[in-house]
């Protein structure tokens, strides 16, 4: 085999996509020497992509201090999985139902959708509406609000748009009705754009505290975890300044606010970088394959 000649585009972009990688990595990877640091050693400075004395007292002063923690854990995992699932099917049912050419209403339903990602009513009215509902303090106030997005709506029923309609018509001839259609056909070639859609959803799921404080702060049961964080964040009182002039706020437990903002950092981010890697291979395909038409 002969071997493949360097030219200088190569090593221009070999150099430029190391710069990127550094780039990258950098933040994440300095969050995490910090985290993972002496608190009262951090309060010097000069930590970058490894901790000079490794510990892991700031996460058990956060585990330690809330015993809650491991609930609101629970609980978020519960609101991401219901809630992606749901989503899922509620999305791709209704943009089904919209990619049919037969739907007398397709034109006004989209528009409708479209609407909403202009125009919406507010905090106030949406706050009135959850509680006209009965959802307040109930696990489905996680659900049925975040149930349907206008954009992955649209994103599923252009993919759905460029499926072959001959599938449909030869389903049709040998007897299957709708329901088989969707379920044994359409939802087996809409994977990529439902892997794609669920890596949304799990992350809106995830990351979404401002609704347990809005509705769900009542009832200890439905806590999340995204809320305890930013419950212990602020309790630390963390005011952003020069962190080497923090050495008098260094805490009892060996810890100090900067510490503790990154390790709740590293809490709040590894769990949905571990679902990512799954559902990588269906991201890109998911969003191109329905954004042109033949």
């Amino acid at each position: 085999m002969k071997k493949k000649k360097w030219t200088m585009f190569d090593i221009v972009l070999t150099i430029f996509m190391i710069f990127v990688l550094v780039v990258t990595l950098y933040p994440f990877l300095n969050i995490m020497a910090i985290s993972l640091n002496n608190a009262i050693d951090t309060a010097r400075g000069g930590i970058h992509i490894w901790p000079r004395e490794f510990t892991f007292a700031n996460y058990q002063e956060i585990f330690g201090s809330n015993d809650r923690l491991l609930q609101a854990f629970m609980m978020s995992i519960l609101r991401t999985v219901v809630g992606t699932i749901t989503g899922i099917i509620a999305s791709t049912m209704l943009a089904y139902t919209l990619s049919r050419r037969d739907f007398v209403f397709n034109r006004l339903v989209g528009f409708m959708l479209v609407i909403t990602m202009f125009i919406g009513g507010g905090l106030i009215p949406e706050y009135m509406l959850i509680r006209n509902l009965g959802l307040i303090n109930e696990f489905a106030v996680y659900i049925l609000p975040m149930l349907i997005s206008a954009f992955n709506v649209i994103i599923i029923r252009s993919f759905m748009d460029n499926l072959p309609i001959a599938l449909e018509e030869s389903a049709k001839i040998d007897g299957a009705n709708d329901f088989t259609i969707f379920w044994r056909i359409i939802i087996p070639l809409c994977m990529p754009v439902i892997a794609t859609i669920a890596l949304f959803l799990a992350v809106g799921q995830w990351n979404s505290w401002f609704d347990t404080y809005l509705y769900a702060r009542g009832n200890e049961a439905l806590t999340t975890l995204q809320y305890e964080l930013m419950k212990i964040l602020d309790n630390t009182n963390i005011s952003g300044g020069d962190i080497t002039s923090q050495n008098a706020e260094v805490i009892a437990g060996q810890t100090n606010p900067q510490s503790i903002k990154m390790a709740i950092t590293i809490i709040a981010t590894i769990p949905i970088i571990m679902v990512y890697p799954f559902l990588q291979k269906y991201f890109v395909t998911g969003l191109t394959l329905g954004a042109v038409k033949s």
